[in-house]
């Protein structure tokens, strides 16, 4: 643990595994004054650390690094989870569940602690990297507001390669629907459902309610997703079986495992009511003002294709979301149709760079250039349409070299 009073006052400590620090983030997590995002809370965390990192105090030790800044009066002012891996030689610092979270903020226990001086922030976070082994930090998808606060982190931030997507919810579900979805896009949408009823049988809206739904549901998604990768001729992520048993943990009460209500992860789904055939998914990081969409799948069978159940499910999860009192919905960072039809709000993102040493400098350089090269793409259709089928070539010729080796084995 490094702990010495710094400018502004406040004093940084490192934790190194979860255990140490759990009692001090819950209170702050618990507190209405705070500020953060879904993705910071403890439980969030903690199931990335387990499935990831290992549950034990030696496991978390390599790698785990857990900044916390107190004032002089020995409160907690900021929280933030890092992961820090040896990449090319060099140790670089990352938010926790860097590439499957959202929002990268750190957890302020209040606007007032939000609102520290960007320099001293940055300031405190080099003393630390000197002290901890720290090469550089790479801070992606930092917003530059959160509830209406802004992140001094965000405040040199370059722009990110895309932007997330939301919307405010309430007063009621059905206002709310109204709102968000067009008279014309409701038609269609209880058109598709009774296609999809008339096909299959009665369909339901659901959330999980214990773990055997979590389960049931998630490996629906995983053969979902496996099928959608395998057909764009690109790597799965979830095939990883870290990430499925991370995202298996947030789903389930850490205190209780059988217990899915306060979970850090919410999972839905479009179910046939005769058969339990999942049409599709959707599961999101939750707060009790939040929810955040991290991951949705769909059937890939033609007939069901066609009643568009992701869109269907999607219309119903709104409508859940209002009714149990969250405010704030949004669908993750990148463009996608689906977004832009219901979100009436871009959440701005930033890449945060904070070299500490020379070695760190220099590998920071090609890595912010690679950002801007890939938002100058997002951008200009023309660059866009480009890079898809330089992407396309590259896939297709790494099939053809897989066929070749198969055909001469």
């Amino acid at each position: 643990m490094i702990q010495e009073r710094v400018r502004g006052q406040l004093v940084p400590e490192v934790f190194r595994d979860l255990a140490s620090v759990e009692a001090l983030w819950r209170s702050v997590e618990s507190d209405p004054a705070a500020l953060s995002t879904p993705y910071q809370r403890f439980d969030w965390v903690s199931a990335f650390v387990s499935a990831k990192l290992g549950c034990t105090p030696a496991e978390q030790d390599a790698s785990l690094r857990v900044i916390v800044l107190r004032d002089p009066g020995g409160r907690p002012r900021v929280i933030l989870p890092l992961q820090v891996a040896r990449e090319r030689g060099v140790r670089v610092a990352r938010v926790i569940g860097c590439k499957h979270a959202n929002y990268h903020m750190p957890m302020f226990a209040s606007r007032e602690a939000a609102a520290m001086r960007a320099e001293d922030l940055v300031g405190l976070l080099r003393q630390i990297g000197h002290e901890a082994g720290i090469d550089v930090y790479l801070l992606g998808h930092q917003p530059r507001f959160w509830d209406g606060a802004a992140n001094p982190l965000s405040l040199h931030a370059a722009p990110a390669v895309s932007d997330a997507y939301g919307l405010i919810l309430g007063p009621d579900p059905e206002t709310t629907a109204k709102r968000v979805f067009s008279a014309d896009a409701r038609k269609k949408m209880r058109s598709k459902e009774r296609k999809l009823i008339e096909a299959f049988g009665p369909v339901e809206y659901r959330v999980a309610a214990n773990a055997e739904e979590v389960r049931a549901y998630l490996a629906a998604f995983f053969t979902q997703k496996a099928s959608r990768f395998a057909a764009m001729g690109i790597a799965n992520p979830y095939a990883d079986e870290g990430i499925r048993r991370f995202i298996a943990t947030g789903a389930c009460r850490q205190d209780d495992p059988d217990e899915v209500r306060g979970a850090a992860i919410e999972v839905s789904a479009l179910v046939a009511c005769n058969d339990g055939r999942v049409f599709a998914t959707f599961a999101g990081a939750v707060s009790d003002a939040r929810y955040s969409g991290m991951m949705t799948s769909f059937d890939q069978d033609p007939v069901i294709g066609r009643s568009s159940p992701g869109d269907i499910l999607l219309q119903h999860l709104i409508r859940d979301q209002t009714e149990r009192g969250r405010r704030s919905f949004d669908l993750g960072v990148g463009e996608a149709r689906y977004k832009a039809n219901i979100c009436d709000e871009t959440i701005q993102l930033g890449e945060v760079t904070i070299a500490v040493t020379l070695r760190g400098h220099l590998f920071a350089v090609p890595a912010m250039a690679a950002t801007r090269l890939k938002r100058r793409i997002k951008r200009s259709e023309r660059l866009a349409r480009w890079a898809k089928a330089v992407q396309k070539a590259i896939r297709r010729s790494a099939r053809h070299g897989r066929s070749a080796g198969e055909a001469q084995t």
